[in-house]
């Protein structure tokens, strides 16, 4: 047995990429990509995908240089999910809501050889590569060119490009060889986190992970061959959780779409059967509180959330409409789902307001990961298995980030020598082995000494019958130190304006006194990621500036 090693018959680079040829063989005349008026099958995209691949690399962009997209989800963000990396380049997918400073520090940090740029984005990025440092060379740039009737068709005359995304493309060669990873520790993405708690960092993944991650989320989430996908959850926003390989994977139609609301999702999904989608619990909020959602679902549509942890009423609303809801957590640095929500069947016989408390919890690992644990800080030791112990959320597995680019202290300090990833997430693990996030460790309010979890105030909040959305912050206090701060908007059918005082006693009557919100604020719109995260730093700051909130001592 000794003798037995590695051969490089048993020994090739794992690689997501890959997905795309066996999809373009069985399922070479089935529908890839629907988009407005385009329509690709799968044979057409991987020729498009090599076609794009052939011209990247014959400018001279090969391993190591990173590709950057700024665009939302349309068919061009798809392909370059292949088309970079067949070059042996790595692929940079940007936020679109990010601003023109933030644009230009990442695409420095970056180093980006090329940039795709789509229509909506140019001035953005005019002004992003004027903060340029005098000494950084500036990416040469690429336009996505867009048929909707709605965009700016004619970019500014002062932004050279260096082509444009179909014009490159029909320059390639549709027989290129694209160009494997020698190594699967290759880096494949180049990923920022979207900097909620602190500035963004660069992500790095290798094409192993991905290839783990993907595989995994489609076993975890029973993908069955030919779906049709429904993008809503933004393909910048952590590689679209792997989806975008994994629709490869079993031959599934992506549905894109520039941007959406609960009208658009609804039609879609009649349009096309839509059986998948993704999205953050900002998303289920919108489809259960929509004026179209009064007529149920003719078919079940599966809908996997992460993010945040969603509330129970809003779980429970959602599928009482026909979807049929899933429960996961990842990271940035995990690439995709890594815990979910894995349902026992008995759970089926429980109310529904116990399935849905149930179904709020983050899960157990998927199979694809090696070990997931609740630990104490300071010890590092596991925390009690009683549903009560906090402690840090830490992770093992073949789909970890590789590191933070050119951060080695933020990569040492995350990675532990035990072989740890420590995510900086509050959970408690409960007797069932189930993992339930609390809070981040940034959002933990101390109030009086005592540590609260804004997620659980918030699950409160949320059964209020005439509140929409709901964030918990820390506001200063001169007795407590901290005190609960909930920022609030009303849905659209409330007909009067709750005050203050009967939020707050709403609360009182289900909260322990501590964890009752001091201040209630009253907003048309809370602040989002464009992932629909609430960005609770700008809600944090904002109840700083109220200064202390002088709340009584009872």
């Amino acid at each position: 047995m000794d003798e037995l090693r590695p051969r490089p018959a048993n020994s090739s680079a794992l690689t997501p990429v890959g997905f795309l040829d066996r999809a373009a063989t069985v399922y070479g005349d089935c529908p890839s990509i629907i988009y407005n008026n385009i329509s690709y099958t799968w044979s057409q995209t991987r020729r498009r995908c090599l076609q794009l691949a052939s011209s990247l690399s014959s400018i001279g962009l090969n391993k190591g240089h990173v590709v950057s997209i700024l665009a939302p989800n349309i068919p061009a963000l798809y392909e370059l999910h292949f088309a970079v990396p067949m070059a042996g380049a790595i692929l940079n997918t940007l936020n679109t809501r990010l601003d023109a400073r933030t644009i230009s520090l990442l695409l420095c940090h970056a180093e980006t050889k090329l940039l795709f740029v789509d229509p909506m984005s140019v001035s953005l990025v005019n002004e992003a590569i004027s903060l340029f440092p005098s000494s950084t060379r500036p990416p040469l740039l690429v336009l996505i060119a867009d048929d909707d009737e709605l965009l700016p068709q004619q970019p500014s005359p002062t932004t050279h490009f260096y082509d444009t995304y179909e014009g490159l493309l029909e320059k390639g060669d549709p027989a290129f060889n694209w160009i494997r990873p020698k190594n699967d520790f290759d880096p494949i993405v180049l990923n920022y986190t979207s900097g909620t708690t602190s500035s963004p960092k660069g992500v790095v993944h290798c094409h192993r992970g991905l290839f783990i991650v993907t595989l995994d989320s489609l076993v975890d989430w029973s993908f069955p061959k030919q779906p049709v996908f429904l993008w809503t959850l933004p393909m910048f926003h952590s590689n679209g959780w792997s989806y975008p390989w994994g629709m490869a994977a079993v031959g599934g139609t992506n549905i894109c779409l520039r941007k959406f609301d609960a009208t658009t999702i609804y039609g879609l999904i009649k349009k096309y059967g839509v059986t998948h989608m993704c999205g953050a619990p900002v998303v289920l909020n919108m489809l259960s509180n929509s004026p179209t959602s009064m007529e149920p679902l003719k078919n079940p549509v599966h809908i996997i959330t992460a993010g945040a942890p969603p509330p129970a009423t809003i779980l429970s609303r959602t599928e009482s409409l026909g979807f049929v809801v899933g429960h996961g957590y990842g990271l940035t640095e995990t690439g995709g789902i890594v815990v979910s929500c894995a349902w026992k069947r008995q759970w089926n016989l429980f109310p529904a307001t116990e399935r849905a408390k149930l179904k709020a919890r983050q899960g157990v690992r998927t199979v694809g990961m090696t070990e997931v644990d609740v630990v104490d800080p300071v010890t590092g030791m596991s925390v009690k298995r009683d549903g009560l112990t906090q402690g840090e959320v830490v992770l093992r597995g073949g789909c970890i980030m590789l590191g933070y680019l050119k951060d080695p202290v933020a990569t040492v300090k995350c990675m532990t020598e035990n072989g740890w990833f420590c995510t900086g997430d509050v959970g408690v693990m409960h007797p069932d082995g189930y993992l339930e996030i609390k809070d981040r460790s940034k959002d933990v309010i101390i109030s009086g000494g005592e540590n609260l979890s804004s997620v659980e105030v918030e699950s409160v909040l949320y059964t209020f019958p005439d509140i929409n959305e709901a964030a918990v912050v820390a506001r200063p206090d001169e007795f407590w130190g901290e005190t609960p701060c909930a920022f609030v908007t009303l849905k659209e059918a409330c007909c009067k304006i709750p005050t203050e005082k009967e939020i707050i006693e709403y609360c009182r009557g289900r909260l322990p006194h501590y964890m009752v919100p001091k201040t209630v604020v009253v907003k048309e719109e809370l602040p989002k990621t464009s992932t629909g995260k609430i960005q609770k730093a700008v809600l944090r700051d904002m109840a700083k500036a109220m200064g202390s909130s002088r709340a009584s001592r009872m």
